[in-house]
């Protein structure tokens, strides 16, 4: 069983081939307000330099519909990722619903995507809070499930273990300081979750 790689909130092109050369299979840039912010412009100018075998992921939170179709005009991402209320009427990409611990239930989710992929973490992203793990691990067998969320190189290995998620998602755990990736921390946390997957029932 591979596990699935999103190295998210990349504002480089540095950084965004390190987390490629890696190993990772997505790479996320924000479009929100945050310190991992990029414009449009930006994220498209680097994701037209990576292999077309990694996908680039328009990272927004609860926008406007609006907004993402404006965005979408400069960068041709892959797939958008925002809050679930906020994808309805997105047309033309793959999408990737984010449901929150403590906003979203089991019964909201499993309505929602039918089997497909989704991001489950909390309620804030980008600042190294874990979900509790056991509830993602039923959020995990509605679909194609991301686990996000305080996730690093140290605790990515048991996360896998317990919730055995189709993906993980990483920002903030492979960052030197705020904002800052560290392709020496991408590698470490690449490399655990690979370690992991060994441990995992193949079927």
């Amino acid at each position: 069983m591979k596990i699935h790689i999103k190295v998210c909130g990349i504002t480089d092109l540095a950084v965004a081939q390190a987390a490629v050369d890696a190993g990772a299979d997505s790479i996320g840039f924000v479009l929100a307000r945050s310190l991992r912010e990029v414009s449009p412009a930006v994220a498209n100018a680097i994701a037209a330099k990576l292999p077309m075998s990694v996908d680039s992921v328009a990272v927004f939170r609860d926008p406007p519909r609006e907004d993402i179709e404006q965005a979408l005009t400069a960068f041709d991402a892959d797939v958008v990722q925002a809050d679930y209320g906020s994808l309805p009427g997105v047309d033309g990409r793959r999408l990737l619903p984010v449901f929150r611990e403590a906003v979203s239930s089991l019964e909201e989710i499993a309505a929602y995507i039918d089997g497909d992929r989704f991001v489950y973490e909390g309620a804030r992203s980008g600042v190294g809070l874990t979900v509790d793990w056991d509830l993602a691990a039923e959020m995990a067998q509605l679909g194609q499930m991301t686990l996000a969320g305080g996730l690093h190189q140290d605790n990515v290995g048991e996360a896998i273990r317990t919730v055995r998620p189709f993906g993980v998602d990483v920002s903030s755990g492979v960052e030197s300081s705020p904002g800052m990736k560290d392709p020496t921390r991408i590698r470490a946390f690449v490399k655990a979750v690979r370690e992991a997957e060994k441990d995992l029932v193949r079927v």
